[in-house]
């Protein structure tokens, strides 16, 4: 066992997802403020090290089945490269690291990065062998994530927080389910790697990406025409960036279907059309924040 098997155990790619507890530091305007930016980077610290822990805790329970599975049968503990005894105590040690990076962030966020854990356990033993409840779980994870950002920072927390972050990472966890299914084909080893993937037919996964899909294209097309939102970003004009918005989710669902890669960190990590489309939406995002009004001007001058 070396400090490479262990590094891989903790899975650092994953903690890309964590970005989105720096979001609220963005969309609060406070871009410009350095404590508001080291309270959030503390907050996805705490949220990397749980996180780890809590991936070591479900491979330790789904060593087995991973090793069924094309990819995760690299994984250190699939493999045997390291013993339940070593992952059980990297565990337990990113678990109290998470618990004291959050509880220099105060109470609140020590309470998310703790329900975050809770909600993962729960994940680990129960709710993945539960069709539908377990991509709700998966998507509730990332709510969390940005709560955590906005109470590490002290910012009031608006409901299309929630709502955006729940249902693009709903869609994002059907469309996980579906490259699984389409990595295993065999029926019998993908009920062997997860009990749920036999139930997850083609037909189901397209209702339900589409579905998701819908709601999330939706859900930003109202946060974006919200007059909350006009008012905060100082003009009308966020509407515009709904075509990448489209495209994005477009792309990820047909990647997903084709199985090109592992899951969604992996996409995310590799396709360039994608990442491109994620850098472009950003850049627009911030130039509203920062020109909102100066935009507006400029438009209203050509009426």
């Amino acid at each position: 066992m070396t400090l490479v098997q262990l590094i891989r155990l903790a899975r650092p790619t994953h903690w890309i997802k964590n970005v989105i507890i720096l979001f609220p530091v963005v969309f609060a305007r406070r871009m410009g403020d350095l404590t508001a930016w080291g309270q959030a980077a503390a907050a996805a610290v705490a949220f990397c090290l749980a996180a780890s822990a809590s991936y070591i805790a479900n491979d330790i329970q789904d060593r087995y089945s991973d090793r069924l599975h094309p990819r995760k049968k690299n994984r250190p503990l699939a493999s045997g490269e390291v013993s339940v005894r070593a992952a059980w105590a990297v565990s337990v040690v990113l678990l109290v690291a998470a618990a004291a990076v959050a509880w220099r962030l105060g109470p609140i966020p020590l309470m998310v990065v703790l329900s975050y854990v809770l909600l993962q356990m729960a994940y680990t033993h129960y709710l993945k062998y539960r069709m539908i409840l377990d991509v709700i779980a998966i998507a509730l994870g990332f709510v969390l994530r940005a709560v955590a950002g906005g109470v590490a920072i002290h910012v009031q927390l608006s409901p299309w927080l929630f709502i955006c972050t729940f249902t693009i990472c709903l869609f994002m966890g059907f469309c996980k389910r579906r490259s699984e299914a389409a990595v295993i084909a065999d029926a019998s080893a993908a009920a062997r790697h997860r009990a749920t993937l036999p139930h997850y037919t083609p037909q189901l996964l397209t209702h339900l990406t589409t579905l998701s899909a819908a709601i999330a294209i939706v859900s930003y097309l109202l946060y974006a025409t919200a007059p909350r939102t006009m008012e905060h970003f100082g003009t009308t004009h966020l509407f515009i960036t709904l075509p990448l918005v489209i495209y994005g989710i477009c792309r990820f669902e047909m990647l997903s279907s084709f199985g090109e890669y592992a899951d969604p960190t992996d996409l995310i990590l590799r396709d360039r059309p994608f990442q491109m489309t994620v850098v472009l939406w950003a850049l627009m995002v911030l130039v509203m924040l920062w020109q909102g009004a100066a935009m507006e001007r400029w438009v209203s001058g050509w009426h």
